[in-house]
């Protein structure tokens, strides 16, 4: 892909370090990258929709080799799109209110999830279900090159009611599988919406969800009934949102639920993946977010969610979604 980084030869790991080429990251199903689920797939990556795509978009954020580029294509609601190189940037851990499905076209990008790290090498796809805590890095000197589509709940839930026997909230029950077939659909879809193709970008789009909701989706997990702590999180974060922007300190957040402060960092922490004040950057960012897709400025959007200034807005911002929010806004407006 233009503008990527070094090609790294490996396919995805399996969870426990660099792959090895040998197969599928999990071993737990099919997507071994050895060609399409079915007729349809080939027919929608195949190389007439691919070269109508054209060239790549204009690009933001480019620094030190990095470029990003994260967008909203207005013939596809309920669809952000990141297209993206990093080699020094890592995202701290956050959450997403929907879903990710990241195509790895170069080099090696390093997942923590809470229940452990992979490594997703050239051709794996890295999945994540909403509101589960993640950070992402480099797994390789050189960085890694991804091809990101971010669907809204309703939008898996509509494609999953179609083409699935699921019932209950659709999930993904792999964080990581090698499917290079897949890694073409993601990157069609990217290289269409680009070129305002929004046909082959809507078709390649329901396409490598339905496969990857056939070959890996199954029911949302069902939560563990509340222990005491878990309550005591719970209203913790209730609170936060509340005072978004004047929040108290923890043992002024303690004293209001009635428990300790180390009490309460230890349930937060076990029912949502992150400290309180993590949980807190996260929350700003996302409703930050919101703010600078209808327009608001970001010197206005840092006040209205809690942050000093722009420039702790611009910190945290990029970070976690990995452009500034001044190039997220100028690319939503362009939508």
């Amino acid at each position: 892909m233009a503008g990527s980084g070094a090609e790294d030869t490996r396919d995805a790991a399996n969870g426990k370090g660099p792959a090895s080429g040998k197969g599928p990251a999990s071993g737990k199903g099919p997507a071994n990258g050895k060609g399409p689920a079915n007729g349809e797939d080939e027919v929608a990556a195949g190389a007439d929709v691919r070269d109508a795509a054209g060239p790549a978009a204009a690009r933001t954020g480019r620094t030190g080799g990095e470029w990003a580029r994260h967008w909203q294509y207005a013939e596809l609601p309920g669809l952000d799109l990141l297209r993206a190189r990093y080699v020094r940037h890592s995202f701290p851990r956050h959450t997403h209110d929907g879903y990710v499905l990241g195509a790895v076209t170069g080099g090696v990008e390093r997942v923590r999830f809470p229940d452990g790290v992979r490594d997703a090498g050239h051709g794996g796809i890295v999945m994540i279900n909403p509101e589960v805590p993640h950070t992402a890095q480099a797994g390789a000197p050189e960085g890694w090159s991804y091809s990101t589509l971010y669907p809204c709940e309703q939008l898996v839930a509509d494609i999953a009611a179609e083409t699935t026997g699921l019932t209950g909230t659709a999930a993904f029950t792999e964080a990581l599988v090698a499917d290079a077939h897949a890694v073409r659909l993601v990157d069609g879809v990217h290289r269409a919406a680009e070129a305002g193709n929004a046909l082959a970008a809507d078709s390649l789009l329901r396409l490598v969800l339905a496969r990857l909701l056939r070959r890996h989706g199954g029911p949302m997990p069902t939560r563990t009934p509340a222990t005491a702590g878990a309550r005591t999180a719970e209203r913790a974060r209730a609170l936060l949102e509340e005072r978004l922007t004047a929040p108290p300190t923890l043992e002024g957040l303690a004293r209001e639920l009635d428990t300790s402060p180390f009490a309460l960092l230890r349930a937060f922490k076990a029912a949502y993946g992150m400290p309180p004040h993590a949980w807190l950057t996260d929350a700003r960012v996302r409703r930050a977010r919101r703010l600078l897709e209808t327009g608001t400025a970001p010197a206005e959007a840092a006040v209205a969610v809690g942050f000093t200034d722009q420039p702790h807005l611009n910190r945290h911002f990029t970070r976690i979604v990995g452009v500034p929010p001044g190039a997220y806004r100028r690319a939503r407006a362009g939508a």
